[in-house]
């Protein structure tokens, strides 16, 4: 979407401000320069270039238009103007009007008379750079579909959403998954030892009857092993029985021989 640009009433009050100013800086161009020229070639050393003149003059008329330029810029991109391009135009300004009043008639008649063209043409150059740079009525406002299809990079054609058939999802089928029962054996907190053999508890409470009997304490571990000629595990196992459990007296059998007394075959 296109914006119109300004009015054709801004146009042309612009383009007849423009010619103003063409006009009124030749006429003071020509006056001020003149002035500056002849003040500078009045007090420069004989044989001194008609140039030099000139550039007195060019120097004093176009540095404040340059130093407002400046400002202008500044300004624009909202920067500290900062004092130099001020000091600049007034020190330029000062110059200038100096070569005015230098080359005009004494007294106040004179002195305005010839620094008119000057103060003319600075004031009018400080009156078109003080002009705001851009004004509300002149942002254009592009609407939010103009920006969707700019942004789009597919220029193809866009099929119609609505023609295209969506088919039907198809009906789930309930899959029937067996169960397989599945046993965790469980773990005892400990490995248990074997179960001992009887007789062999038997003789181990003999051997430690004995033992006791013969030494006056109690048997030890290495004792009994040595006694029974078993591992040190099976000992410490049949001392803990012994501790455990307590003795029970052997039944006498019709032949009168205990069992307990019975030797131990090795």
């Amino acid at each position: 979407m296109t914006t119109t640009g300004r009015p054709a009433g801004d146009r042309a009050e612009g383009v007849v401000q423009v010619v103003i100013l063409l006009a009124v800086a030749g006429m003071a161009g020509a006056a001020s320069f003149t002035h500056v020229h002849d003040w500078t070639m009045h007090n420069s050393p004989a044989h001194t270039g008609d140039w030099f003149g000139w550039a007195n003059a060019m120097v004093s008329e176009l540095i404040p238009l340059a130093a407002g330029l400046e400002v202008r810029r500044r300004r624009r991109k909202h920067l500290p103007v900062g004092a130099y391009p001020i000091a600049l135009i007034l020190g330029a300004v000062a110059l200038s009007l100096a070569g005015q009043f230098a080359e005009a008639k004494p007294g106040p008649s004179g002195w305005l008379i010839s620094a008119v063209p000057a103060l003319g043409f600075l004031a009018l150059v400080k009156l078109v750079l003080s002009r705001p740079t851009s004004s509300p009525d002149s942002v254009p406002t592009v609407p939010a579909s103009a920006s969707v299809r700019d942004e789009r990079t597919d220029t193809g054609p866009v099929p119609d959403r609505q023609a295209v058939a969506v088919p039907a999802p198809a009906p789930l089928v309930p899959v029937s998954v067996p169960t397989v029962p599945v046993s965790v054996p469980t773990v005892p907190d400990g490995y248990p030892a074997p179960p001992l053999d009887p007789a062999l508890i038997a003789a181990a409470r003999t051997a430690a009857a004995d033992h006791e009997r013969g030494h006056g304490r109690v048997i030890t571990r290495d004792a009994l092993r040595a006694a029974l000629k078993v591992s040190n595990a099976t000992a410490s196992d049949l001392l803990r029985t012994l501790r455990t459990e307590p003795a029970t007296p052997p039944a006498v059998p019709a032949n009168g021989v205990r069992p307990d007394l019975a030797k131990v075959p090795e």
